[in-house]
């Protein structure tokens, strides 16, 4: 147990590492191409690594998704390159709190996070600039710390103790989808046809996957009012 949350730390500070290198290094769209390839290599390792069962329909749904996501990179690989390794690192940490189940999750997020503080507290010295002393600054650092980073992964990992670690990863494809409408709806950036075509095949491979649980929710819902 010790072992797989030694692991899982390092896993989750790759993770935020190659997420941020990525983000400022090389361009915002394969970070988010990330977490379109990060179910299907979630779901590819629950089958082979925890023996999850896989019906037909969630395979084409795994495929639909992998389709969806070459079609946003399929102009330039080398993002792809960088979204998989980000997506890689995500998937892998999901597979092993998966299997790390015996102990309480916020217990177990907390020594994750003081392992990835400990691992990057060497570098602080050489990397670290100047103390920032707007108060702006530490409110947004402490809602991206709590509501985008601790909320998500606590909320994760009690998913995990309920649910396939393959649905749990491609529920995540609902993030970059919910991200991609508010791009459009909210902020009025122009979308490609290309772009709307990907998306709306990942979401359908999202209903394909889940088809299951959805319509026995249906059937369960009209039964209620039956």
């Amino acid at each position: 147990m010790l072992g797989l949350n030694i692991v899982g730390s390092i896993l989750l500070t790759g993770n935020w590492f190659s997420f941020i290198y990525v983000m400022n290094h090389i361009n915002v769209r394969a970070t988010s191409v990330a977490y379109l390839v990060c179910p299907i290599i979630t779901t590819i390792l629950a089958f082979f690594i925890l023996r999850e069962k896989l019906t037909k329909l969630q395979w084409i749904s795994v495929v639909l998704s992998g389709v969806g996501c070459i079609l946003l990179s399929y102009s330039n690989l080398i993002d792809m390159v960088y979204s998989t390794l980000i997506g890689s690192t995500y998937a892998c940490y999901l597979i092993i709190q998966s299997v790390n189940s015996k102990f309480d999750k916020f217990l177990i997020l907390n020594f994750h996070m003081i392992l990835a503080a400990l691992i990057l507290l060497p570098f602080f010295p050489s990397y670290s600039g100047a103390v920032p002393t707007e108060f702006k600054f530490y409110f947004y650092i402490e809602i991206i710390a709590v509501m985008y980073t601790i909320v998500p992964l606590l909320l994760n990992l009690y998913a995990l103790s309920g649910i396939a670690s393959s649905k749990v990863g491609m529920i995540l494809n609902i993030n970059p989808i919910i991200a991609f409408v508010l791009a459009g709806a909210v902020y009025h950036e122009t979308l490609g046809g290309l772009q709307i075509l990907s998306y709306s095949i990942i979401f359908l491979a999202v209903i394909i996957f889940n088809a299951k649980e959805i319509f026995r929710l249906n059937q369960d819902h009209k039964k209620q009012f039956s």
